[in-house]
């Protein structure tokens, strides 16, 4: 009941969401009306197995075959139309590109079932390629894949199968499905649903992905491997070692509340590579941050896209080379910074303490939560306005509450918040989530990160080490405020664990003291 309910519910919500952050489907136009629209071409191509996938190519005015131009490939995101990157194509033609976008196999009027970034999906690209490579004046020897999302999913696989390709632009997507949505060994309900439902709404989910789906959201713990070898297959960071020897250009993208890819993983990913390489970060939640340029609007992330680009398949010099490849843009809508590696990021730590033992009782939701997935951040992103709590208030038979002193300086929070503690159980599964906040004068609480933690097969009333990275995020803490740590066990973002009338305890060992240690800008 709770996976029907929860499918029913977010299928609005995804309708909107999804939809709205692009152009309005419409018709594929006729022969006569694509040779008046210019150098727009709606095309049939046939994938992996025959299946037809409905693409569209955009080419550079006057390309007559007489030269020869880079090409880049854009597969569409998760159940958006085959014109989602029309107005980005344009722009990138415009500058000397073919671009040929493609709608992913099982969505929309393309054919086949929906199969997750699988390898039909990775031979697919393939064979797109193949197909511009026949079919327009694209230059065999620069060929680039990009999207958002889904298609940064697949761009990434592909090029790890791939070796003609040698540039991408993953941006919101996924190198580890696994951690993105299973992060802690708990399921992110409203990621996993929203995904789901989106699925089922505009495209048509193979027999793999129901059952996928149904084990996950009914928390079929029988079936753990099996889900788990089935993200590990879909995983780009799997195949780390294919890609540092085809050794594209990578750069990677990603919002710092993406409720549905967090960019943990993307950050650790980016770490393994060992090629040209860059990582970007902004505020926004899930695709937020391109959003913009999909409309065909000025947007960061799409300027930095096409000179990337530019650089690694038309030889420009326009100095991404000779950057830091590590750019971030603050919550606090400062201005972006720059270090040569992720490791440079927080590269200060400060802890504080948490001495007190704190026991609480389960299944009751505290007050302090997560947020909304796509909604929380994007209000983040727009107004500067997480999800609040105010601290003093919140019932503390059902949250733990542990306080920094106030602080007389800014506290420039970048990168990942590690939590360390003891946790003892009543029951031998339970479920608890981490919050960081921003703790002002009256005591509001301004959520900084989170993240679940989830465990099985516990001994009852045997205390275990707990190890937990929040989300990394970058945040300014104002002079005055002060840190709050909070745990508590039911979040709505998240699929909990706790029998009814569990318990759990914090504590903090002589021998092994809990704290949080928190990621500083170095100054």
């Amino acid at each position: 009941m709770r996976t029907a309910l929860t499918l029913a519910c977010t299928a609005a919500l995804v309708a909107g969401t999804a939809l709205g952050l692009a152009p309005a489907a419409h018709a594929a136009p006729t022969d006569t009306e694509a040779e008046t629209a210019g150098s727009i071409r709606f095309v049939d191509i046939a994938g992996d197995g025959g299946t037809i996938l409905k693409a569209n190519v955009v080419a550079p005015a006057g390309a007559d075959g007489s030269a020869r131009y880079p090409v880049i490939v854009l597969p569409t995101s998760w159940s958006m139309p085959q014109i989602e990157y029309l107005a980005q194509a344009r722009k990138l033609a415009d500058s000397g590109y073919v671009v040929v976008s493609y709608n992913s196999r099982g969505f929309w009027q393309s054919g086949g079932e929906i199969e997750t970034a699988g390898p039909k999906d990775v031979a697919d690209a393939s064979l797109v390629i193949d197909w511009a490579l026949a079919n327009t004046p694209a230059d065999p020897a620069r060929v680039g894949m990009a999207g958002v999302s889904y298609g940064a999913g697949i761009s990434l696989l592909a090029a790890a199968h791939d070796k003609r390709i040698r540039a991408v632009a993953a941006l919101s997507g996924w190198a580890d499905l696994i951690d993105s949505i299973y992060s802690g060994r708990t399921q992110h309900l409203q990621a996993a649903a929203l995904l789901g439902g989106a699925g089922y709404l505009t495209g048509r989910p193979g027999p793999e992905l129901r059952q996928i789906l149904g084990d996950f959201l009914s928390s079929n713990l029988e079936k753990e491997d099996e889900m788990i070898t089935w993200g590990r297959k879909r995983s780009a960071v799997t195949y780390v070692d294919a890609l540092n020897a085809n050794r594209p250009a990578v750069m990677l993208g990603n919002a710092w509340g993406d409720t549905i890819f967090p960019p943990n993983q993307f950050a650790s990913f980016y770490e393994k590579l060992t090629g040209p390489k860059r990582l970007e970060f902004r505020p926004g939640d899930h695709a937020t941050a391109e959003a913009t340029g999909l409309l065909g609007l000025p947007n960061d992330t799409w300027t930095s896209t096409q000179r990337w680009f530019d650089h690694h398949l038309k030889g420009e010099a326009n100095g991404v080379d000779r950057e830091q490849p590590v750019r971030l843009k603050p919550r606090s809508d400062a201005g972006y910074e720059t270090y040569p590696d992720w490791k440079s990021v927080g590269a200060d730590r400060r802890k504080f303490l948490l001495d007190d033992s704190e026991h609480l009782w389960a299944n009751v939701d505290s007050g302090a939560n997560g947020g909304v997935v796509m909604l929380s951040n994007l209000l983040d992103q727009f107004f500067q306005a997480p999800p609040v709590a105010s601290i003093p208030l919140l019932p503390r038979a059902f949250a733990g509450v542990w306080q920094s002193e106030r602080y007389d300086s800014p506290q420039r929070v970048r990168g990942t918040a590690l939590l360390h503690t003891t946790v003892t159980p009543t029951a031998s599964s339970g479920t608890f989530v981490a919050y960081l906040y921003d703790v002002g004068p009256l005591g509001t609480g301004k959520l900084i990160s989170n993240a679940p933690y989830t465990f099985h097969d516990k001994t009852p009333g045997k205390p275990f080490p707990v190890d937990l990275e929040l989300f990394s995020t970058a945040y300014d803490v104002p002079a005055g405020h002060r840190l709050a740590l909070v745990v508590d066990t039911v979040d709505p973002l998240y699929i909990e664990h706790n029998p009814t009338g569990a318990q759990l305890t914090f504590s903090s060992p002589a021998s092994d003291p809990s704290y949080v240690s928190v990621p500083l800008r170095k100054e």
